[in-house]
């Protein structure tokens, strides 16, 4: 059997094997645990272990759990519900304000979390009735809960650019300063469209009545601004110690899980249920990824071995006649099909080994293509029949919103994403300026 046989023999494998629900840590390892015995005999062994060292001496690492940590303390301390209500007074005159306000707030749980779901269990259970309550369209308000929410992955402390990271051998700092501007530029879009549209249809969003925004005084409003401002201030602390060059990576993170802690202790909300469910659930999550990681390694370890990146690449620009960047062009339309099956992280570890060294040859960036990567799991996230934020909003949407009301809804804000791809894809200053400023590059 030739390697590109093998290749896709184990390609082939890891589909139909995700196809049965297992865990993908547990079908991703075993198929590159059973190639290697089965192409090196017993030292194929080796592979697997040596891919578990190569995690456990990978020092930032540590962020990983540090930066759920401070999510799910900000988030279930309800510190996090203490910035929607200032958003909810104080852009409610505007039309469509609180749906403004909403993707805001989603920004500030991105760099609160780095998780999608982060934002998707805040926004269904704070924003959402509020935004029902006060007449917005439902349409309107499940697509931008779950466009804002996608934003998790892309503003940093991105999870899923630390994953990229690791199985692209990328530095995490460089990648997250990478996504800054990408994930504000989808934030405007999100914002502008929103703008633009309830001032056309003011039914979409009405403005909050005349007596609601009366019963609020200005010392209301400042309150509500002072105690809104706090998780803000953490968040600005930890990047800006990190971007000043005070902290490292590794103790930004420590940082942001301290000073969430404090924050809550300071609100006397730091009850033992709290910490409970913050340190499960950021054990769960960690250990996920944790899992993922060293699973993927393994998988690309065997792929190195077998050459079959210069079989891509003989195929794609050999064969086909395909111009580069219309490999990568290629390579995004197949991240957006696999999405509408598969979760980010069983895309990267799918095609990573093949993409990114392919990238690298054909003298892309691969810092600018991992926000590319990113770009395109948001756009996966909300693409039917299997979208990940689709089913997460059906799951926790109150009965009234059905779930032919979701996939409608995320038409407008895909295409969006579709134009924000687009653009970071013609100016890559985009994602590079901060990288190549601050690193001097």
């Amino acid at each position: 059997m030739s390697h590109e046989m093998i290749a896709l023999t184990m390609c082939l494998t890891l589909m139909v094997l995700l196809l049965t629900g297992q865990r993908i840590f547990g079908v991703v390892g075993f198929v590159g645990a059973a190639a290697s015995l089965f192409l090196w005999g017993d030292g194929g062994a080796e592979m697997p272990f040596n891919a578990s060292i190569v995690l456990l001496n990978w020092f930032p690492l540590l962020t990983l759990p540090l930066f759920i940590f401070m999510g799910y303390m900000l988030s279930e301390s309800g510190i996090a519900d203490d910035l929607y209500k200032m958003f909810h007074v104080w852009m409610g005159p505007l039309n469509g304000g609180l749906a403004i306000g909403t993707v805001v707030l989603m920004v500030a749980i991105s760099a609160m979390n780095g998780l999608s779901v982060a934002g998707m269990a805040i926004g269904t259970s704070i924003a959402l009735p509020e935004m029902l309550k006060r007449g917005y369209n439902k349409r309107m308000i499940t697509g931008v809960i779950q466009a804002g929410s996608s934003l998790g992955i892309m503003v940093p402390p991105s999870i899923v650019l630390v994953l990229y990271g690791m199985i692209a051998r990328q530095p995490v700092s460089q990648l997250w300063m990478a996504g800054v501007f990408p994930g504000l530029l989808l934030a405007a879009l999100f914002i502008l469209y929103i703008v633009v549209r309830c001032a056309f249809q003011k039914d979409l969003g009405p403005a909050l009545p005349k007596e609601e925004r009366e019963s609020y005084t200005m010392h209301d409003k400042l309150n509500l601004l002072k105690a809104g401002i706090v998780p803000l201030v953490i968040i600005f602390t930890v990047t800006g110690l990190f971007m000043v060059g005070v902290t490292s990576l590794v103790e930004s993170s420590a940082v942001g899980a301290a000073a969430a802690t404090i924050a809550a202790i300071a609100k006397r909300r730091l009850t033992r249920k709290v910490l409970d469910d913050a340190l499960h659930k950021t054990l769960s999550v960690s250990c996920m990824f944790m899992w993922i990681i060293l699973a993927a390694l393994c998988y690309g370890a065997v792929f190195d071995g077998l050459g079959a990146v210069h079989a891509i690449e003989t195929l794609f620009l050999d064969e086909w006649g395909l111009s580069p960047w219309g490999v990568l062009v290629m390579m995004q339309v197949s991240y957006i099909i696999m999405g509408m099956f598969l979760d980010d992280t069983a895309m990267l570890v799918i095609v990573a080994p093949l993409y990114i060294p392919l990238i690298i040859e054909l003298g892309f960036n691969p810092v600018w293509y991992g926000v590319l990567y990113t770009v395109t799991c948001q756009i996966a996230y909300m693409t039917p029949p299997f979208g990940y934020n689709l089913f997460l909003m059906k799951a926790m949407a109150p009965k009234e919103i059905e779930l032919v009301d979701i996939y409608k809804s995320i038409v407008p804000f895909v295409a969006l994403m579709v134009i924000g791809l687009g653009v970071i894809m013609a100016f890559p200053d985009i994602a590079l300026y901060l990288p190549q400023a601050y690193y001097g590059k």
